[in-house]
């Protein structure tokens, strides 16, 4: 369930700003915070962005193949709680942003931090999902193993 919310919320928040801004707009929140709309046609960072074209293909088969790992290791995992949410965070955020390849050709994101002039790459909330439940698996990584 936390998974189709994740998806609900970034594919609801994308369709927000898709609405309400033009590309390349740029709308100022608050100090070091803007409202941008941008597009990513590569992977975090943008990165392989400029690569032709074949990493949408990439990227997506890619997501596909780790949403199906994802769905196996929670089914496996059921009750260690920690590491369930941590998945479950990450496949919906695979989830939105695979929605966007396949649907648009890039991602969609609009969430833009800076300090100074120095801007952090615009990012969406299936980014912080990702992000959020790959914090919490390193979290679960720390804890120690039940004795049997």
């Amino acid at each position: 369930m936390l998974s189709v919310v994740i998806v609900l919320l970034d594919q609801l928040s994308k369709q927000w700003v898709l609405q309400s801004l033009v590309f390349g707009e740029v709308i100022a929140v608050m100090p070091s915070f803007n409202l941008v709309l941008a597009y990513n046609s590569g992977a975090a960072f943008s990165f392989l962005a400029g690569a032709g074209g074949w990493q949408r293909g990439f990227f997506s088969g890619v997501a596909v193949v780790a949403a199906v790992v994802i769905v196996y290791l929670l089914r496996k995992h059921r009750g260690e709680r920690l590491f369930s949410l941590a998945l479950a965070m990450i496949l919906g955020g695979a989830i939105g942003n695979l929605m966007d390849r396949i649907l648009l050709g890039h991602v969609v994101d609009f969430l833009d931090f800076y300090v100074q002039g120095y801007h952090w790459p615009a990012f969406n909330v299936a980014d912080m999902a990702i992000t959020g439940g790959a914090g919490l698996l390193i979290w679960d990584s720390f804890k120690k193993p039940a004795k049997p």
